[in-house]
């Protein structure tokens, strides 16, 4: 094996291992909580694996994108919350049950939405785009759903083991994920650099609002789930989008280039928010 693919293992292993810890510190039935909010189940469903998608879909339309940049936004569009997001979503406010659920619901019914969502937005353009479920399935089982299930069973089988390794492994997982992130940034900036041009920067600036604003507006009256749905909306799963990406144009690796650049630019977009909403959170507990 050669580096690259040490590291890419690295980054995988890291990102397994916090969706992991984000299960132990969970209660029971945090993971299924919206189920007991119908309305807010909904809200979220449509908010996520909807709208955003169909935002993706007329930007693409919209805007003099190359067709890399147009995969790679609907490829994020569709894809569940990313797994580094529930920590961030419960220190600006949100519930952990909410945040958790938002991470298992997004997951779950991905397997499903992602191959109608693409199939429908393919058809809009005048494409006959397939995506197997059976390979969704697999993507989002071994990175969120497998390790959200083995976290929790962790916690109910050995609670006071969980709460004792929760908090280094958590550490030890982000350490890992920063060592292994920026070799691969480094490599890859020659090519995210290309990516940037013909209302690139402007197209994603455009689609994170767009999710902060739907998911915002979708959260309901409680502030906490205003912000986890708004943020849970407008940041997205670089590793399933890849894997999607990769399923619609198979081989193209500036593809891969694009949904990197496209997932670091609307981490940036969504720091201004994120520090509103934690700045009134911790200002409503003085």
């Amino acid at each position: 094996m050669t580096a690259m693919q040490y590291i890419g293992l690295a980054l995988k292993a890291s990102l397994i291992a916090i969706v992991f810890c984000v299960a132990l510190n969970t209660q029971r039935g945090d993971m299924l909580s919206l189920l007991r909010r119908p309305g807010l189940w909904l809200r979220s469903v449509l908010a996520m694996n909807i709208l955003l998608p169909i935002v993706a879909a007329l930007l693409a339309g919209a805007f003099a994108l190359n067709r890399q940049l147009e995969v790679a936004l609907i490829a994020l569009a569709v894809s569940p919350v990313p797994p580094i997001l529930p920590n961030k979503l419960v220190k600006a406010g949100a519930s952990r049950s909410y945040s958790v659920a938002l991470l298992a619901l997004a997951a779950a019914v991905s397997i499903v939405l992602i191959p109608l969502m693409i199939w429908l937005v393919a058809k809009a353009f005048g494409h006959d785009v397939l995506v197997p479920p059976s390979a969704v399935f697999k993507v989002v089982v071994i990175s969120v759903l497998a390790p959200l299930i083995a976290g929790a069973l962790v916690r109910e089988a050995a609670p006071d083991l969980a709460a004792k390794i929760a908090g280094p492994l958590t550490v030890v997982a982000n350490i890992l994920l920063l060592v292994a992130l920026v070799p691969v940034l480094v490599v890859a900036w020659p090519e995210l650099a290309k990516q940037i041009g013909n209302f690139t920067l402007a197209a994603i600036a455009v689609l994170t609002l767009a999710g902060l604003l739907i998911g915002h507006v979708l959260g309901g009256p409680e502030p906490g789930d205003r912000t986890a749905l708004a943020l849970s909306t407008a940041s997205r799963h670089p590793g399933v989008a890849i894997a999607v990406a990769g399923i619609v144009t198979p081989g193209d690796k500036s593809v891969v280039m694009a949904v990197l650049l496209a997932f670091l630019v609307s981490i940036i977009v969504t720091v201004p928010y994120s520090r509103w909403r934690r700045k009134k959170y911790e200002g409503s507990k003085s």
